[in-house]
Parts: structure tokens; C-alpha cells; sequence
């Protein structure tokens, strides 16, 4: 049940030079290391068994070994033909899952029996080793998560048109995103209700900050909030979107962000993802409230007197203040090995975001100098509304435990406990 920990250079992708262009952050991704099954299950599992558990996880092995350099080379390479690669190992991951869940059903005393190994990417140990077959699950619900926001990060990049130039995300790969980010916001969510609580808190100690609750539990934010993002995304581009709509969608992604930075801030994330995903996340955070500000400052100066012109100005100059800053978390990400570069499509948006707030702040001061008292202007700027969240991770729930566990689980010598099953 404790933790082993390697300090063996054998990276597995951990240390890539390039990360290419992300919309969405993915913190590297968690490599299982070969497990031998044949000795510690040869007493208690037919061999049939256990030579498909161990087929099942050699696939993952090898496939994953071979995706992390891909993805950490380009983002855009491990789906540039279809999605074959991820949706590939996102298979081999759910057909393993049914069978592992044997090795936890019922308290099965064989739950300890085996060495599970994975490198990390945000823990300073190069990988954790742990006798608990809990630890594999929650591995490969994590390595699931990363997977989906990978390909959620896919389909927000912009492609190159026939003439050259950078085309729009279509509205269906935007509506693709969304789905994918909630679904991998259902994985994260169950891991931090139902998975982690099978760990006794002496173990649950020695979990990497990977599979930290708190690390947890910010992906899935990161999640939400970026689905929030695309509708704003999408609101900004509809004729049809009032101001009142715009404002709801940024103030509830900074709710979003928020909660995610306070899960990390005091985190000691380490290497070179860790190190990264913190200014992701800040970044992330100071432009949400960039756009915020902003939306919240004109509907303030639809007011007919003095004192909401004033709020007004003291808004837009709040967003001004806070889309300076994220572009400074941007920049420092981006040269935060990894290194990484934002698409042409955000580069774009905050462009134009940048160019509405300094217009808007100009127009309005000039508009109201003669009446506006610019010490008040100064003052701190006008509290956002506060909106209930409205996107949730989806459902999910563990699958059932594959049928060739059927004849063992009438074993009393296995599943002493007899509780209700998985």
C-alpha cells in the first residue's frame, strides 16, 4: 500500500522542447510503466485472465509511449487525421477499464498484490509507484481526462483555407469543444467524488500532485471555464447576443477561474508543466476579467446619471488593467518551457478585444470630461454581478466489471466483504 518513488531519467515525454499552439492546456501526459502481472495474480486469476490484463495494459503502455512525444511535439499532429491516435488510446483505455475493475471489487484481495508505475508530469518525482490497484484506476481516468481536453484543443484550432489564410473555428467543431470539455469535466469529477475517497488519507498522501484533489479538481474547472469561453466566443460573433448575455458568460467564467487558481496557487506544481500551468491558469483568469469589466462598463454606462458614467470608466479601465496583465501571464507561459504559441484565431479575438477596450475607455472619457470627477474615476472598480454557474461536468460512472471475472467473483476467498458491487 505505500509509495515508491524513481528518480530514473527515462522521461517517457515528460521534458519536450514544443508544445505547439494550445487553447487548451494539458499538463503533459501520465505514462504507465510495464507492470509484471504473470507472478503476483499466477495463485489467484486463471491464466486467460491474467494474460488479457496484461495485454490490455501493454497496449496502453506502447500506445502511450508512442502519443506523448507526438502531442507534446504538436497538438495538432496526434489528430491531424481524423482523431485516429487519441481516439485510439482512449479505447484501449476503455476497454481496459472493465477488466481492472475486478482487481477492486468487493475489497478483492488481490486490490495489493501488484506494483502500479506511472511517470508524472507536475510532481518534482520523475514517477510513482504504488501497490494499490485504485492508484491504476485513477491513473487511467486522468490519462482519459487529458486525453478528451486534448481533443478538445484540436478542434479549436483554426485551419489553413486553400488561399492561404487562417479560416474561423466552424460553429460545429466550437459545439465539438464544448462537449468534450464537459466530458472530460464528468472524468475529473468522479475521480475527486468517488475515486480518491477509496484511498485512506495515510495514502492518499503519497499520490503525486498529479492526481492531487486540488490539481483535480482545477482541471475540471479549467474545463468548464473554457467551455464558457467558447460560448462567449460565440455570443461575441452573433448578431443576435445582447450585452446582458456577454457580460453573464465572462463574469461566470471568472467564477470559473477563479475557484481553479485557488485550487493551484499554493500547490508547489513542479517542472516545467507545473510551472506552466500556473500561468495558464492566471493568465486565463485576468483575461476573463478583462472581458468582464468590459461588458459589465458599457451596460453600466447605459445609466443616465453621473455616478454610473463613473463606474462606468472605472470599469473599462479595470478591464484595460487586467488584459495587460493576462497578456503578460501569456507571454510568460508561452516561454515556459514547453514552449507553446497561441493560434491565430486568439490572437485575433484578443486583438480585437484589446482594441474595443482602448477605444471604448478613450470615447467615454472624452465624451463625459466636463462632468466626470477623475479622482472618483480612480476609485476601485465597480463590483461584477455575481450569475450561478451554468455548465456541470457530465455523469459519469465506472463501467461494469467485464463478464470474464464472472466465474472468480463467486470466490469467497477473493471478495470476502460481499459489498454491493462497483
Amino acid at each position: 500500500m505505500g509509495c515508491l518513488v524513481s528518480t530514473s531519467n527515462d522521461s517517457g515525454g515528460k521534458n519536450p522542447k514544443n508544445a505547439g499552439e494550445i487553447m487548451v492546456f494539458v499538463p503533459g501526459l501520465r505514462i504507465p510503466k510495464p507492470v509484471d502481472f504473470v507472478l503476483p495474480l499466477n495463485d489467484g486469476l486463471s491464466k486467460n485472465l491474467v494474460e488479457r490484463l496484461s495485454a490490455l495494459r501493454t497496449r496502453i503502455v506502447v500506445m502511450a509511449g508512442q502519443e506523448a512525444p507526438r502531442s507534446a511535439k504538436s497538438r495538432r499532429i496526434a489528430t491531424q487525421h481524423g482523431g485516429s491516435t487519441l481516439a485510439d488510446l482512449q479505447q484501449a483505455l476503455e476497454d481496459y477499464l472493465p477488466v481492472l475493475l475486478g482487481l477492486v471489487y468487493n475489497g478483492n484481495k488481490l486490490q495489493h498484490k501488484l506494483q502500479f508505475s506511472w511517470v508524472n508530469q507536475e510532481d518534482d518525482a520523475e514517477e510513482t509507484t504504488m501497490s494499490n490497484s485504485w492508484y491504476e484506476v485513477l491513473s487511467v481516468l486522468h490519462l482519459m481526462a487529458m486525453l478528451t481536453l486534448s481533443q478538445a484543443n484540436f478542434f479549436l484550432l483554426s485551419k489553413a483555407s486553400t488561399d492561404g489564410y487562417q479560416s474561423k473555428v466552424s460553429e460545429e467543431c466550437r459545439r465539438t469543444s464544448i462537449d468534450l470539455l464537459l466530458k472530460a469535466a464528468g472524468y475529473l469529477d468522479f475521480a475527486v467524488k468517488h475515486a480518491l475517497p477509496q484511498f485512506p488519507p495515510e495514502v492518499r498522501k503519497d499520490l503525486p500532485l498529479d492526481l492531487a484533489e486540488e490539481v483535480l479538481e482545477a482541471l475540471c474547472l479549467q474545463a468548464l471555464g473554457q467551455g464558457v469561453d467558447i460560448q462567449l466566443g460565440v455570443a461575441i460573433d452573433s448578431i443576435q447576443a445582447t450585452m446582458a448575455v456577454k457580460r453573464r458568460l465572462a463574469c461566470e467564467m471568472v467564477k470559473y477561474w477563479h475557484q481553479a487558481q485557488e485550487n493551484i496557487v499554493n500547490l508547489p506544481l513542479a517542472n516545467r508543466w507545473g510551472q506552466k500551468h500556473k500561468f495558464f491558469v492566471k493568465w486565463k483568469h485576468n483575461e476573463a476579467k478583462a472581458a468582464a469589466y468590459y461588458y459589465h462598463g458599457l451596460i453600466l454606462d447605459e445609466g443616465n446619471t453621473e455616478r454610473f458614467h463613473m463606474m462606468a470608466v472605472a470599469a473599462l479601465q479595470a478591464a484595460d488593467q487586467f488584459l495587460k496583465e493576462s497578456k503578460k501571464a501569456c507571454e510568460s507561459f508561452n516561454i515556459t518551457p514547453p514552449l507553446s504559441r497561441n493560434p491565430p484565431v486568439w490572437r485575433t479575438s484578443s486583438k480585437s478585444l484589446s482594441e474595443k477596450i482602448a477605444k471604448d475607455i478613450s470615447s467615454k472619457v472624452q465624451m463625459n470630461r466636463d462632468t466626470l470627477n477623475h479622482e472618483l474615476i480612480e476609485q476601485t472598480a465597480p463590483a461584477l454581478p455575481d450569475f450561478a454557474l451554468s455548465l456541470q461536468p457530465d455523469e459519469y460512472s465506472l463501467p461494469s466489471v467485464d463478464p470474464s471475472w464472472n466465474d472468480i467473483l463467486q470466490s469467497e476467498s477473493l471478495f470476502p466483504s460481499r459489498q454491493d458491487p462497483i
